[in-house]
């Protein structure tokens, strides 16, 4: 028996108009639609009077949900994969999936539409060759800031952030990367309340403060690129050199990074491999 194709079909971030042809063609063809929220996906195929299947497909759910879904693909059924918004497998969940139709040969089809990310870096005008997709960062305080030491890169970050961390993680960008470092704020993009703004990290926290309504919904930032050259790379290791002769290796790292602003990850690796 032949196979059948899992689709990874790309949903509309926001406004549902934005579901190309192709998708909802898909979504009306194949037997099931395996969803990270049944309920969510239910307003879209609603919208565009489609009336296929659906199952949950989620975080807490994937790795049971993908063994069933593969017997299916096996049987020669079509599935496709969406998530609430955006592209699957992008900080959503589907990859696990995915990676076992690939292990058992099955045929994976992508079908390109929304994604927050891209959206973002559009509407933000910092011209550069390349991105950085962070996603998430993490929900802690300590973590977060652990995360944003590696972050400082000359091209721009995209971050996904939740509304009730926008405001600490706005705090944690200007204490990191200084007042001046500008950053795109994208909320609730494509949606009626859709805001695109682009100022000096200084500034982020009273914008968000400007009007209560600005703390709800969904956010994507991007970070400017920062000016990082290989003098400073030079430079830190330079420092990292001198302050071995004095303290351990993790001591000197920390205190590199603190000097130089380059990532305490990475000297702190540079300082074993020289204490070996």
């Amino acid at each position: 028996m032949t196979p059948g194709v899992l689709y990874v079909v790309a949903t509309p971030i926001g406004n549902l108009s934005d579901a190309s042809p192709r998708a909802l063609e898909t979504l009306r063809s194949v037997d099931l639609v395996a969803c990270e929220d049944t309920r969510t996906s239910a307003k879209l195929l609603a919208r565009h009077g489609i009336s296929t299947r659906t199952v949950a497909l989620h975080e807490h759910n994937e790795r049971r949900a993908a063994a069933g879904l593969i017997d299916l693909l096996r049987a020669g059924k079509n599935v496709a994969l969406v998530s609430d918004a955006g592209t699957p497998a992008l900080s959503d969940p589907g990859a696990w999936l995915v990676q076992e139709a690939h292990r058992a040969g099955i045929r994976v089809s992508p079908l390109p539409g929304p994604s927050a990310a891209a959206a973002a870096i559009s509407a933000a005008g910092f011209s550069a060759p390349q991105f950085l997709f962070a996603g998430f960062l993490p929900a802690t305080k300590a973590g977060r800031r652990k995360a944003l030491q590696a972050l400082d890169v000359p091209w721009p970050v995209v971050f996904y952030e939740a509304p009730h961390r926008i405001a600490d993680t706005l705090a944690d960008l200007a204490e990191r990367f200084g007042a001046a470092r500008e950053l795109a704020i994208c909320r609730e993009l494509t949606k009626k309340f859709e805001e695109v703004v682009r100022l000096p990290l200084g500034q982020a926290t009273a914008w968000l403060e400007q009007h209560a309504a600005r703390s709800q919904g969904e956010f994507v930032l991007v970070l400017e690129p920062g000016s990082e050259t290989k003098a400073n790379a030079v430079d830190a290791d330079a420092v990292l050199e001198i302050l071995l002769g004095a303290l351990a290796p993790s001591e000197a790292a920390k205190l590199a990074a603190r000097i130089t602003g380059a990532p305490k990850n990475i000297l702190y690796r540079k300082a074993l491999d020289r204490a070996k």
